[in-house]
């Protein structure tokens, strides 16, 4: 199988489905920043980091494929003549985002409350957290777009809205475990 197909070569690109679009398109833009998002997952991934966190990045890329598959198939493109879903893979459903939730509150026990922002910094892991969480608060805004022009199953959005709470919360937790300074954002008054 060669990699290259030349059919992008004029700008444009086909959803699943067939439908070709320009490569600008917002559905695209949507579904690559998920492609970026997924590539940072794999930095903090490669990072010296616990194995069951690792375990987790690993299935959270498995999903942002999943995820990234969802979006490139258009609404009117997601059924095949005879009623049968195009896509035959699973989906992203509450249970993918309940899963997050679970794995939010289990680092959220370690760790200490939270009186003030954080400044992102501290360790390399934990700045590709903080930069991976940045990315995907990009894929959610352009995927709100999408959905307020096109619509999109809800559970993407619930889905990458609770990515980056998860990615936060992993950037305090890889802190604590790296032994990094957690700098704390106090606004100076005004004099």
């Amino acid at each position: 199988m060669k990699i290259y197909t030349k059919t992008g070569d004029k700008g444009t690109t086909a959803l699943f489905g067939g439908t070709r679009v320009p490569k600008y398109h917002l559905r695209i833009e949507s579904y690559g920043t998920v492609d970026e998002l997924n590539s940072y997952i794999g930095l903090i991934r490669d990072q010296e980091i616990d194995s069951p966190t690792k375990s987790a990045l690993l299935k959270i890329q498995d999903e942002l494929f999943t995820l990234g598959a969802m979006l490139a198939t258009p609404p009117e493109k997601e059924t095949l003549k005879n009623g049968k879903e195009r896509l035959n893979i699973p989906k992203i459903d509450p249970a993918s985002i309940e899963a997050l939730e679970n794995e939010i509150d289990k680092m959220n026990v370690s760790l200490p409350p939270m009186t003030h922002f954080i400044l992102p910094g501290g360790h390399q892991a934990v700045s590709f957290c903080h930069v991976t969480r940045c990315v995907c608060r990009r894929a959610e805004r352009l995927c709100v777009a999408l959905d307020s022009e096109k619509g999109i199953d809800e559970n993407i959005l619930m889905y990458l809205n609770r990515l980056s709470d998860y990615l936060f919360v992993l950037a305090r937790k890889l802190s604590n475990d790296l032994k990094a300074d957690e700098v704390q954002w106090i606004p100076k008054k005004l004099q």
